[in-house]
């Protein structure tokens, strides 16, 4: 996230030395830049709306000066000639190459969700209460928000009644499916409860093409299917099947769906860092409720007193403060990482990410590895590679159109 920001704000200078310089074509009409889906448009980890405001020249001054695309940042990062046919400086390697910044947040969303896994499960094993732990992991996020909003890091970005009332679903939909995640996690193995999660992108892509109207090809929808069979494959070594646990993983991926769905639209309005913060305030208070009515009385009457004669009070304490971070961190990734790409493709990379959990946990608890479970992760792999390549097709097709 910093290296994202420091980038965009070196992006920045060549962008406003190309404003400056006078116009050889006072015609040339400002475009959005690097669209996504039907959400907005995206810069360097930053969303913005389809429609870049043009200040027309008042008395006759256009010929004189440039037409001005705002936000500045967006000509900047993007390196385009707003103004006709005037030069401008190089881009930088990491402008060129924006896959590079979009790998690195996908390698720190696996490696901080993978630690986050392996904690949360040793705190379940001496500790059972998921509501209540749920809420540790909001609190946590919220008061690291917090922090960093009074030392500027991010500047906390204004918020309204109106984009209060976008918030609000998501902010539902992130508790709904956070506290039922933690419910399947303390009920059966992390094994089952991913194996069950891997059918998000099936959810994904039903509602962005039911919901959002984005047509999705049926070459893409056979392309899920070796990618959810592998990460299955992967982890029915460890299967250990449970109604609660399966039907609360179920309502986990219809919640996150939506959470994915609704989360796309308010990045049009702000960028992911602020978005993600406002949303777990939000959803700290719904999540508060109940946990106090489901687990508050068997916690005063014993459940603290138990983690504490097992663990010590240090390491109970310091367990829940550390995976409240980590849950923290690898949510605000994985929101970082969704504002650079389209739904679908983030919720593919959902899927690759349980492999990694999958393999890691089997790992550190100390299950073997099955042959049918080396064969499902290079399943499951091949099925990213195969939507990848697709993908890649369809959006070139695209943009070859455009250009026509």
């Amino acid at each position: 996230m910093m290296a994202s920001r420091a980038l965009s704000h070196a992006a920045a200078l060549p962008g406003l030395l190309h404003l400056r310089k006078p116009a050889r074509d006072v015609s040339a009409a400002a475009r959005p830049i690097g669209g996504v889906a039907d959400a907005g448009s995206l810069v360097w980890g930053r969303q913005l709306r389809h429609a870049l405001v043009v200040e027309p020249s008042p008395l006759g001054l256009a010929a004189r000066r440039p037409l001005v695309a705002q936000p500045v940042r967006a000509a900047a990062a993007e390196g385009s000639d707003s103004a006709g046919d005037a030069k401008v400086a190089p881009a930088g390697f990491f402008q060129k190459n924006q896959w590079i910044v979009t790998g690195f947040f996908f390698f720190m969303w696996y490696f901080l969700n993978v630690i986050f896994n392996i904690l949360n499960k040793k705190i379940y094993n001496y500790f059972p209460y998921p509501y209540f732990v749920s809420v540790i992991h909001l609190l946590v996020g919220v008061l690291y928000c917090l922090v960093s909003w009074s030392v500027g890091l991010p500047k906390r970005a204004p918020i309204d009644a109106n984009l209060l009332k976008v918030l609000i679903p998501v902010a539902l939909c992130h508790a709904l499916g956070h506290v039922t995640s933690n419910v399947s996690f303390a009920a059966v193995a992390v094994s089952f409860t991913h194996t069950i999660k891997a059918l998000e992108p099936f959810f994904n892509a039903a509602a962005s093409q039911f919901i959002l109207g984005q047509q999705i090809p049926l070459t893409l929808w056979l392309s899920l299917m070796p990618v959810v069979i592998g990460v299955s494959m992967a982890s029915l070594t460890e299967l250990s099947f449970n109604w609660l646990g399966f039907i609360s993983a179920m309502i986990s991926n219809i919640s996150f769906t939506y959470r994915s769905i609704y989360s796309k639209k308010a990045m049009t309005a702000m960028d992911s860092t602020n978005l993600y913060a406002y949303i777990s305030i939000i959803a700290l208070f719904v999540c508060i409720p109940p946990a106090i009515i489901i687990e508050g009385p068997q916690l005063l009457k014993y459940g603290f007193s138990d983690a504490i004669a097992k663990v010590g009070m240090t390491k109970f304490i310091s367990d829940l403060f550390w995976v409240g971070m980590f849950y923290h961190l690898y949510n605000q990734l994985a929101t970082n990482t969704l504002e650079r790409v389209a739904p679908l493709t983030h919720a593919v990379g959902n899927v690759l990410k349980r492999v990694f959990v999958i393999g890691f946990s089997i790992i550190v608890f100390g299950n073997k590895i099955s042959t049918q479970t080396g064969i499902g992760t290079a399943i499951a792999i091949a099925g990213v590679a195969m939507y990848s390549v697709i993908k890649a097709r369809i959006e070139e097709e695209k943009r070859q159109l455009k250009a026509k």
